[in-house]
């Protein structure tokens, strides 16, 4: 909430390009929030940290050059870092469901990851529902369909579609994603 309330102030004084802000923050908050969430392993840590680094960044200013990217990756890698330091983690490297990663592994895998749930949204709501409680939750068609008062040939038609609403060249890490 103190990252809102620093940021409205900053706009509302005209110490930031709005605009650039926005367009940096929405191609970049989620890719970075997966991206921490391969270190510190908690969603909610793992955005706050995501926020306090756009924070920092609006109040010291863009880097020269205009290197955003580099820039604000660098700082949410350190700012795990410290979150794990401070916590007394004995790992301070990235991992996934495999174990440890490189930062670079991390950095792609969490680009990917952020690629497939900007697919998922993209979904109606009630398909990406049922792909999620088939998928994610590891339900059964039937207990899907009684869950939703739905047919169960109703569950497996949204499910498929689901599917076929993703490329599966572009997508290659949704069968191992969600299995």
């Amino acid at each position: 909430m103190r990252n809102i309330l620093t940021l409205r102030s900053m706009v509302q004084t005209g110490q930031i390009d709005i605009k650039a802000f926005e367009d940096s923050f929405r191609k970049l908050f989620r890719p970075l929030c997966m991206y921490a969430m391969h270190y510190v392993r908690d969603a909610d840590v793992a955005e706050d940290i995501v926020e306090e680094c756009f924070v920092r960044l609006l109040q010291r200013g863009f880097p020269e050059g205009g290197r955003i990217t580099s820039y604000i990756h660098a700082s949410v890698r350190n700012q795990a870092i410290d979150y794990l330091r401070q916590n007394k983690s004995v790992r301070i490297l990235p991992e996934d469901e495999e174990g440890l990663i490189s930062d670079e592994e991390a950095f792609g895998a969490s680009c990917e990851e952020s690629r497939i749930w900007e697919a998922l949204e993209r979904l109606p709501l009630r398909r990406r529902q049922i792909f999620i409680m088939s998928r994610r939750d590891g339900m059964s068609h039937e207990e899907i369909a009684k869950e939703l008062a739905i047919s169960v040939r109703t569950v497996k038609n949204q499910i498929s579609r689901a599917l076929a609403a993703f490329d599966r060249k572009k997508f290659t890490k949704i069968l191992t994603f969600f299995f």
